[in-house]
């Protein structure tokens, strides 16, 4: 999985992580499929993606996504917390392939705004754990002795 996703584009990791996030990962946007929303492009202002938590968009968390292999560090976590900023924003969440530096992590634990930071395995265990752009090959029941059918009345 994790493999697959160094190979898509930018537009289709930010899709993958808003849908992961809005069937259950997180929770956020509900059951609805206009929940979350791709806008990340050339000039997005450093914007990728928005869930609305509610249907009129009044608790929003914005969406960046990057395809990496090496780990995003704290610029790049500067630029989208200013990011958020410019949209008056409070909740961002903040999806890598690969990973993050401390440093990364440690700004995210000393400014106002919440970023999570989700690296590449996390989303990648998130995808299989919700069922988002995999598909089960096989799956197996494990049985135990049910020890109830054999007690006498």
């Amino acid at each position: 999985t994790l493999f697959w996703m160094l190979e898509v584009g930018v537009p289709k990791l930010t899709s993958l992580s808003a849908e992961v996030m809005r069937i259950g990962t997180m929770g956020y946007g509900g059951t609805r499929k206009d929940a979350g929303q791709t806008v990340g492009k050339s000039g997005d202002g450093g914007i990728d993606g928005i869930i609305k938590e509610d249907r009129l968009g009044l608790d929003v968390i914005y969406i960046q996504a990057k395809r990496w292999e090496n780990p995003v560090g704290r610029p790049e976590i500067q630029k989208f917390a200013g990011a958020l900023q410019g949209v008056r924003a409070r909740k961002g969440v903040f999806i890598t392939t690969s990973g993050f530096t401390s440093e990364a992590k440690d700004y995210v634990s000393r400014i106002d705004s919440k970023i999570i930071l989700i690296d590449g395995r996390q989303l990648a265990a998130f995808m299989i754990e919700h069922n988002v752009g995999v598909s089960p090959v096989e799956s197996y029941v494990v049985k135990r002795i049910d020890m109830d059918y054999f007690v006498d009345d």
